[in-house]
């Protein structure tokens, strides 16, 4: 029943590491932009921080490819906000996409944004000091604002706007500054979906009881060593409070549920315990049992052949229960005759049960059963799965939907956590329960490959053992 409870609890999103004070944030991302250089990985990484955020205890506004105006009012509404919240309010505010200076004025570039002369920018882009003013005006404890946005100088054609960079900003007492890089110098986009400095900020926040401070020195040393020291992410200070975003207590619910799943060796607990903490020093040893437990999965179940029996009454009791074929039937019996030489192989039926998708419609696991028979794995191996393009192989449920749309809409197939109340699941949209991201799904994928096991078990994935082929085919390919 502990485990069932510490899982549960992942399940709903890491309640665990919620704070008690209001934690409102505005995460913006722009990276289509009309007449400018686009950007390929400000919406992801706006996309990943939100997710990573929500998780956290925070109520999230999320824009992406905002325009001018769409800018302006998520702004003035974040202010409004945190006004309402009151003085115990964390606020946060993340850009990630185009930003320029003039005059030591740092702009944030919307998607729409067209400028021939530099005296029009502060008409076509946000002030970034309106973003503190906003949070300066609710009185509130602590402000946070990280700006991903130094990639380069989108407006290199017009005159007088020829600085890199950001300029330092000076900020009102409680609010902490980061940037991606140092002031006057350019910030990478990334090469894999997202920026050096946000996928290193979203391992970091998450690790239970780092201070800030921490977080940020630690975010430091990573990007430096991804860049090969030619990014320095930067930050400055005026917090008068301690601030971490991820609990302390943490730590120890981290140490108690690895001793619940460990114990369990189920794989559904293991990835939810990998999901929740990807920076814990039992990730290898983690990774190690899902692997094996997933290996035992796919192997072959010895058959049970039941022994004759000397009491005629037993013998009839266990026909009774192979007749009704369910679980509750194998178990009746084995509480009437807990010594019959009968329980081996009512143990092994209850077993088998067990193994088929919990709550699942019989004739779609038929009807999956046999395209699995027919080589479904080499199929959809065969197939350019992208994460956005319908599906053309697999079963009615899937054919005609991308990734994006089964995660977005699909229902599991069966309870994602074995003893889950149906009602807590069914029917429910797995995106809800899971928070999954692409990034996630596809680091999902690339474990497929890596253990590149022949066929898979319809248990081993909430939306059933296809949707697991899809994603290694999808990993396969360079999640595209």
């Amino acid at each position: 029943m502990r485990l069932i409870y510490w899982a549960f609890a992942l399940f709903l999103g890491l309640s665990t590491l919620a704070m008690a004070e209001p934690r409102i944030a505005l995460v913006i991302g722009n990276g289509g932009y009309v007449a400018v250089g686009s950007l390929p990985n400000p919406p992801n990484d706006a996309r990943l921080v939100a997710g990573t955020l929500e998780k956290l205890g925070f109520k999230v506004t999320l824009v992406a490819d905002g325009t001018m105006d769409q800018m302006s009012s998520a702004v003035t509404e974040f202010g409004s906000a945190l006004r309402k919240a009151g003085p115990e309010t964390t606020g946060l505010f993340y850009y990630a996409g185009h930003g320029v200076q003039s005059f030591g004025i740092n702009y944030l570039v919307p998607v729409d944004a067209k400028l021939s002369n530099a005296a029009d920018l502060g008409l076509v882009a946000l002030d970034a000091q309106t973003v503190l003013r906003q949070m300066f005006s609710a009185r509130n404890r602590t402000n946070i604002v990280i700006l991903d946005a130094c990639r380069n100088n989108p407006f290199v054609n017009v005159r007088d706007l020829g600085d890199n960079g950001l300029a330092e900003m000076s900020a009102p007492t409680g609010t902490f500054l980061a940037y991606a890089t140092s002031p006057r110098a350019v910030a990478l986009d990334g090469l894999d979906g997202n920026s050096p400095f946000t996928k290193a900020l979203v391992e970091k926040i998450v690790t239970p009881g780092l201070p800030i401070e921490q977080v940020f020195k630690e975010v430091r040393v990573a990007v430096l060593e991804e860049t090969q020291g030619r990014q320095t992410p930067w930050d400055t200070s005026s917090l008068t409070n301690d601030f971490t975003f991820a609990a302390a207590g943490a730590a120890g619910d981290e140490a108690a549920l690895w001793t619940s799943v460990l114990a369990s060796r189920d794989a559904v607990q293991v990835m939810l315990f990998l999901r929740a903490y990807p920076n814990s020093a039992h990730d290898a040893e983690a990774r190690k049992l899902l692997a094996e437990v997933m290996a035992a999965e796919v192997a072959p179940k010895p058959e049970v052949t039941a022994p004759d029996p000397t009491d005629p009454a037993e013998a009839a009791a266990y026909k009774a229960a192979e007749a009704l074929g369910t679980i509750e039937a194998f178990e009746a019996f084995m509480t009437v005759y807990p010594e019959s030489i009968f329980v081996d192989a009512a143990t092994a039926e209850i077993e088998i049960l067990n193994s088929a998708p919990r709550g699942s419609d019989p004739a779609l696991v038929a009807e999956l059963d046999g395209m699995i028979d027919e080589g479904l794995s080499e199929k959809i191996a065969a197939e350019n799965v992208a994460f956005k393009t319908p599906l053309k192989i697999g079963t009615s449920s899937v054919i005609g939907k991308s990734i994006e749309e089964l995660v977005e809409t699909g229902t599991p197939l069966f309870s994602p956590i074995e003893g889950l109340p149906k009602e807590a699941w069914a029917g429910q949209p797995c995106a809800a329960c899971h928070q999954w991201t692409e990034a996630a799904l596809c680091d999902q994928g690339k474990f497929y490959v890596k253990e590149a096991n022949p066929e898979v078990s319809l248990t081993q994935h909430p939306l059933g053992g296809e949707f697991k082929l899809t994603l290694k085919a999808w990993a396969a390919g360079g999640c595209k």
